[in-house]
């Protein structure tokens, strides 16, 4: 037998307005509120999404929504500039696909586009959350303390990565 091919993503600037991807966005702030207590959830609903200086992307196989993910400027200057990972999700049947990695993938070059020197993130410590510490990990993201206003938490995980 032949292997399986990963499907075809395709990564797309989005304005939040589609039932699919509020849909997905509503997945995603459940499942944080499902594994981490109310004071430790970062996520952002798509009011904040939409808010200057976030960009938000898509991800699509054929007309089915895969995934989602954001940069935040958290700096204006142009080459010092520093950026934040926010709402990453990949859809419930397109876990274990590549999805997240092509959306991780296709924001790490975006920031780089944008002259950022390094991004970073905060995702949860529950074991919900192994899959994308892991995936974080594995594309140079290292553990760091508190950023950007963010307290030290049991229930956060801090990292960062040079561009």
């Amino acid at each position: 037998m032949a292997p399986v091919s990963p499907p075809k993503i395709v990564l797309r600037v989005d304005d939040l307005s589609g039932d699919a991807i509020r849909a997905l966005i509503t997945r995603h702030l459940s499942g944080m509120h499902e594994n981490s207590p109310p004071e430790s959830v970062h996520a952002l609903g798509v009011d904040a999404l939409k808010q200057p200086g976030v960009t938000f992307w898509s991800a699509w196989v054929g007309e089915e929504i895969a995934g989602c993910g954001a940069l935040k400027r958290l700096d204006a200057t142009r080459g010092e500039g520093r950026g934040e990972i926010k709402s990453m999700r990949v859809a419930d049947g397109f876990l274990g696909k590549g999805v997240g990695r092509a959306v991780l993938e296709h924001i790490i070059a975006e920031a780089g586009r944008m002259g950022l020197s390094s991004l970073w993130l905060e995702t949860g410590t529950a074991e919900a959350f192994r899959p994308a510490i892991g995936l974080y990990s594995s594309a140079g993201f290292q553990r760091c303390g508190p950023f950007e206003g963010y307290a030290d938490d049991p229930f956060s995980l801090f990292m960062t990565r040079k561009l």
